[in-house]
């Protein structure tokens, strides 16, 4: 049986590409509950994307076209796949985004893309579509654009000189680990040198110093250890001031199943969506808590443990820094205690001020946090 595809219209065509945009996530997409990213009942994530049919996030976010030339073997919309593939017009995809934006539906547009014809000619269509919206309707929202790798530095800070956010997703921690995944991509050229130039551009007292930057890493594709994950994240941090980075578990169902020579290995599909959440967590504790790359452990495999957060990992294996005085400890300390964080670390201080803590009833109302946080403390 043969189908025929009929030209997609504006609305088919967004079907089709906001769809294909949950697979990157390298983007705050959401404060509130309905926004957030959650595992349905199948195991699979749920993303916060917002499609034409009524699906809700706080942020418009859609490819321009799916067609793409690389070959990712982790990306269901790599060149070798039969897709349906559809491109949208820079003029179309801003009067939609503004239909959405002057309803109120959401606060802003992320723009993302397959690589058609090379880097540079995506990047100008990625950018002429903000150019519109800036120039033309005077649009001063939220724009969040995605970076192609191999773009050209005249084409990165014309989209850093349009856009609120921009992201290059670095994939995998080094260039040995990205080889297993692609064949068309140089690690340092396309990816790590446009990362740093970006940094550059954006750094405090420059010009774009308001544009924040992100990442993403593509988790258990390219059977790599969290801890060299860890290493670059640290990196990126420390001597990148990157913003925010993004994980994003490897959907062994539309890539590749031999990646990284594993065809034949069973794999649980929960355990890769664990080491992303733990990798989460590992991401506030640098951000957030004042962690170091060396304060983060490791199972012998190089990878975060399952079973336990970071977090109280750390504590585990530190006994001597153990119980805590609440009502002396520095907020460093403090925030060093599995189960608290820092708004109740904040209210802690602020409380001890007025009188004593006598009991773990006095943080806040008694839950599985403050539990595991009272075997830590003294009062």
């Amino acid at each position: 049986m043969v189908e025929i595809y009929s030209q997609p219209c504006t609305q088919e065509k967004l079907e089709i590409l906001s769809t294909d945009a949950q697979y990157d996530l390298a983007c705050a997409c959401g404060s509130s509950d309905y926004q957030s990213r959650k595992r349905g009942n199948d195991g699979k994530w749920i993303y916060p994307v917002t499609l034409p049919n009524g699906g809700k996030s706080i942020l418009f976010k859609t490819l321009i076209s799916n067609v793409c030339k690389n070959d990712c073997k982790y990306c269901p919309l790599r060149e070798q796949m039969d897709i349906r593939r559809c491109t949208l017009n820079p003029e179309e995809t801003a009067q939609v985004f503004l239909d959405y934006y002057n309803q109120r539906k959401v606060f802003g547009l992320f723009l993302s893309s397959g690589v058609f014809g090379s880097a540079d000619i995506t990047m100008e269509r990625l950018n002429s579509i903000a150019k519109i919206l800036r120039k033309k309707y005077q649009f001063k929202g939220y724009i969040h654009l995605k970076v192609i790798p191999g773009s050209s530095n005249a084409a990165v800070e014309e989209a850093v000189s349009l856009a609120s956010a921009v992201s290059l997703n670095i994939e995998t921690p080094g260039e040995k680990n990205l080889a297993k995944l692609s064949t068309k991509k140089n690690y340092i050229k396309d990816i790590i040198e446009p990362i740093k130039l970006i940094s550059n551009l954006t750094q405090k007292g420059s010009r774009y110093e308001r544009v924040k930057q992100t990442t993403q890493f593509i988790v258990g594709a390219a059977g790599e250890q969290d801890r060299e994950i860890v290493k670059y994240m640290f990196g990126l941090y420390d001597r990148l001031n990157m913003h925010r980075v993004y994980f994003s578990a490897y959907q062994r169902e539309l890539g590749e199943e031999s990646i990284s020579g594993e065809k034949n290995k069973t794999v649980n599909p929960a355990d890769i969506l664990i080491r992303e959440h733990r990798l989460y967590q590992v991401d506030f504790l640098l951000r957030k808590y004042g962690f170091k790359e060396s304060d983060i452990m490791f199972e012998v495999n190089g990878n975060l443990p399952l079973t336990t957060d970071p977090k109280e990992m750390w504590a585990k294996t530190h006994p001597e820094i153990f119980p805590v005085d609440i009502n002396r400890a520095s907020k460093f300390s403090l925030l060093r205690v599995p189960g608290l964080g820092p708004i109740t670390v904040n209210r802690i201080i602020q409380s001890r001020q007025n009188a004593p803590i006598r009991s773990i009833e006095q943080v806040g109302k008694v839950g599985v946090r403050l539990e595991k946080a009272e075997k830590y403390l003294i009062f």
